[in-house]
């Protein structure tokens, strides 16, 4: 990469150098002067300079200049409002400009304390005013969405929030209506505002205009305790910051990691923290009873447990969600493999080993010029983060292919596989652009744990590991994926499989809904489910533990570029921690368990290659190096059939606004999925279906009644629907009108 041409520019007789096109804002920051904005935030592109705050006088030029707008010159001298009486006369005015009909309510607004123009108006504003006229008043709040309140008379129209919605989200949900002094920010037709990373206008907003609903009147800023954490509701692993009163979360923010998340975060993230306080949480261990299940004490629990387990008589299955902390996983593995005896194991999707040669960072995605997404399962609801690198990718050049059922190259369900063959071995014009591209990208978002290799065979094709800036991610399902399946794997050695399940042991809401568990949990003869909700765990578990959040862990994760980042328990929890009760059940069965969450990583990470310390993780964890280059294993892909005019092919996929952090937080009802069927619009045809008619969707004696939605994109042959409206079904499908 060529070294940038260097400037010199004098600002407030201070030289420094920056590379050519630097702003001047930047450059000011650079010399250490701040030149004050309210419009200008780096992540949103270009400056615009609507606010008109950073006014500077640039000599030669006549009249005073935005300083977000100006790149600098060789040899430009620059005065801001420090050193010109000019320059300051002009912020003067701005400032008097902005608070002419700005309501004087810092005392009760949620933004007191961490608002950019109480804080610049102190320090450039007058002090006082001029207008003795009565201030201009609106409908305050007004909803734009459950999560989003709007107090229009507080806005500057910076234009951050629409700016956001229209050229980083590009959901264009959100726009400026009018004109002049009657501009107004306001959702189309008045509809909520439902882009999945809405909430990030509200960090965005330099004043107190748009406020989460959630955190309204609740604390100041400088009222919290805050605890630097990881999102750990996918697999990105977006770097947040947990802020919490009095015991209980209050909010959450992000926290920029320029390689992972650049500061962005969905809003399931941001939103969901009040799950931790649903009344439909479980805070005690329960028994199943002759109706139904009962509470019982923590040393009943344990002996219950403690008996489960010597009954099975090394006959226990072990159940991971992928949402364990490493350290988590690693103390249940130790008590199945070494206080059981047993070696059977259900693990999450995971990526595979074998595209660590081809590791890069997320922020890689920004300067691909070649990304190929195998999307059997859309990156938004596996991993919302993705999309929006993507999208910025595409808006710098990047030719973004999608290849799956409803993709820019329409493949069936379970084909991703057979293409990435396809592209390795045959000349097809895809795969010659990919040869000839220096910045290639590999993603890979679908079903089956063979993802990784497929994908890995086709980067080692493309000779991906010898380009600077390419690379392949996986895209799991889970959070923890890979660290899980880590943890289980150094935990002890090798045991009997047992074939008949004596004891079933499910950890974590996720595993509990899994179609798959439940059916083992139908052989078992007995089960036991780590939850925080009863949900399906109800109907078939003989002792429900209630479980932990994220938010209240410490411990290690893996992300999916294969990151370890640590999550710092932001909250006390109002039931006992896993590892307290598993240390007690460890010390009856004769299994020697670390006590701590730091000890449990060190002989983890002891057993494991490339051993690491907590402390070299810090807040912004390093990205491991590539692993060794070599030519992956051949692993068979078989495409399932999909026969037009007979069963449909049913592809399920779990939606981003779903699971017990969703289903138990009011504010995200709206974005729930529909429960709808997308269908293409020649099977609609053929079966006489149009938009918004009710259908009914069947297989093997089982019907659900859904609503049609037409999707021009989907391949013919296959049906969509969110998992949580079609569990019951089996993978081919009759559609029809009732």
């Amino acid at each position: 990469m060529s070294t940038p041409e260097l400037v010199t520019v004098t600002i407030d007789g201070r030289q420094v150098q920056v590379p050519k096109g630097t702003g001047l804002v930047e450059a000011a920051a650079a010399a250490g002067i701040e030149i004050p904005v309210f419009c200008y935030e780096p992540r949103l592109g270009p400056a615009v300079g609507a606010c008109r705050m950073c006014l500077v006088e640039i000599e030669g030029m006549p009249r005073l200049q935005t300083g977000c707008t100006t790149p600098v010159e060789d040899g430009m001298v620059v005065h801001t409002a420090g050193s010109s009486e000019q320059a300051a006369a002009g912020q003067s005015a701005t400032m008097e400009f902005l608070l002419l009909n700005h309501p004087l309510d810092c005392p009760v607004c949620d933004k007191g304390g961490e608002c950019a123009l109480q804080d610049l108006s102190f320090r450039y504003g007058s002090g006082k005013t001029r207008m003795t006229f009565r201030k201009r008043s609106l409908e305050k709040p007004v909803p734009i969405s459950p999560t989003i309140a709007l107090d229009r008379e507080r806005c500057i129209l910076c234009y951050r929030c629409t700016r956001f919605s229209q050229e980083v989200a590009e959901d264009e949900e959100l726009s400026a209506v009018n004109r002049g002094a009657l501009s107004l920010i306001a959702t189309f037709e008045d509809e909520p505002y439902r882009g999945p990373f809405s909430g990030n206008v509200v960090e965005l907003c330099p004043v107190g205009a748009l406020t989460s609903t959630q955190y309204r009147f609740k604390a100041r800023p400088w009222e919290y305790e805050q605890a630097a954490s990881v999102c750990a509701l996918c697999a990105v692993g977006c770097n947040v910051t947990v802020q919490s009163r009095e015991g209980r979360v209050q909010r959450v923010l992000s926290r920029n990691h320029p390689e992972i998340d650049r500061g962005w975060l969905c809003d399931k993230g941001r939103f969901s923290y009040p799950h931790l306080y649903s009344e439909e949480r479980i805070l005690a261990p329960r028994r199943r009873g002759v109706q139904e299940l009962e509470e019982l004490g923590w040393e009943q629990a344990l002996d219950e447990l403690e008996g489960m387990i010597e009954r099975a008589q090394g006959e226990v299955v072990l159940a991971l969600s992928g949402n364990e902390t490493l350290e988590l996983a690693y103390a249940l593995a130790k008590i199945v493999r070494q206080g059981a005896g047993s070696d059977r194991v259900v693990l999450p999707e995971q990526a595979s080993d074998a595209l660590d040669p081809f590791r890069l960072p997320i922020s890689a995605l920004a300067e691909a010029e070649e990304i190929v997404v195998f999307e059997d399962c859309p990156v938004l609801d596996r991993a919302p983060l993705i999309e929006l690198w993507l999208k910025q990718a595409r808006r710098r050049g990047a030719r973004v292919t999608r290849i799956g059922p409803a993709g820019d190259v329409q493949r069936a369900h379970g084909e991703a596989a057979v293409v990435c063959r396809e592209l390795a071995e045959k000349d097809n014009a895809l795969g010659r652009r990919l040869r000839a591209a220096e910045r290639v990208i590999l993603l890979w978002s679908g079903r089956g744990g063979a993802g990784g290799c497929h994908l890995a065979a086709l980067a080692h094709a493309l000779g991906l590991h010898e380009k600077e800036g390419s690379g392949a991610l996986h895209l799991p399902a889970s959070p923890n994926a890979r660290g899980v399946a880590e943890a289980w794997a150094v935990a002890g050695e090798e045991n009997r499989q047992p074939k008949q399940i004596g004891l079933l042991l499910v950890s974590g809401d996720e595993a509990a809904s899994d179609p798959q568990v439940r059916q083992l949990a139908e052989h078992a003869r007995a089960t036991v489910a780590l939850t925080l909700f009863a949900g399906d765990s109800s109907e078939w578990a003989d002792l429900v533990l209630p479980a932990t959040s994220y938010l209240e862990r410490s411990g290690t994760m893996r992300n999916l570029e294969g990151r370890l980042q640590r999550l710092r328990g932001a909250t006390g929890s109002p039931v006992r921690s896993e590892l307290s009760w598993l240390v007690e059940l460890a010390g009856r069965l004769n299994v020697a368990l670390p006590s701590t969450e730091a000890a449990l990583f060190s002989e983890l990470s002891a057993k494991t290659p490339g051993a690491v310390s907590l402390a070299s993780l810090g807040d912004r964890a390093p990205l491991p190096p590539r692993g060794d280059a070599k030519a992956p294993e051949a692993v068979e892909a078989e495409a399932p059939p999909i026969l037009l005019g007979g069963p449909l092919e049913l592809i399920r996929y779990r939606a981003l606004f779903s699971g017990p952090e969703v289903e138990h937080v009011p504010e995200l009802a709206f974005q729930r999925p529909a429960a709808e069927v997308e269908i293409s619009p020649e099977d609609a045809d053929r079966r006489g279906i149009a938009e918004g008619n009710e259908v009914v969707v069947r297989s093997n004696g089982t019907r659900v009644t859904l609503r049609a939605r037409i999707n021009a994109a989907l391949l013919p042959g296959a049906v969509r629907v969110a998992s949580e409206h079609c569990s019951e079904l089996a993978r081919g499908v009759e559609v029809s009108r009732p």
